[in-house]
């Protein structure tokens, strides 16, 4: 389904992996997941997968799609991260709790 999203969108830049994270062994701009685990759990599984030099307008880093109250697992990265309600640009029902959180590493 991702694929089909990429080739829908035209887009020409976008290596996509579906694998667990300790079998990838590449480096990219940006690791883009739906809630796997806790957002330092998953910062402690991808952060070796994100390219330190940045090539980008936007700092590589992570985007995690995450749901609920995120106060308490966020609070580490208080001062970086960014949060994108998504129910404001997707009324739907799914999206009615819904986060896009962004991680610049």
């Amino acid at each position: 389904m991702v694929n089909e999203v990429v080739e829908g969108l035209g887009l020409q830049n976008v290596t996509t992996v579906h694998d667990r994270i300790e079998n990838v062994t590449e480096k990219f701009d940006f690791v883009v997941s739906r809630a796997v685990a806790a957002m330092p759990t998953f910062v402690h599984w991808v952060q070796h997968s994100i390219k330190k030099e940045n090539k980008n307008e936007v700092a590589n880093g992570i985007w995690y799609l995450k749901g609920g109250d995120l106060t308490e697992e966020l609070a580490p990265y208080q001062e970086k991260v960014l949060i994108y309600d998504l129910h404001e640009r997707i009324p739907t029902p799914f999206f009615e709790t819904k986060k896009l959180v962004y991680l610049p590493l």
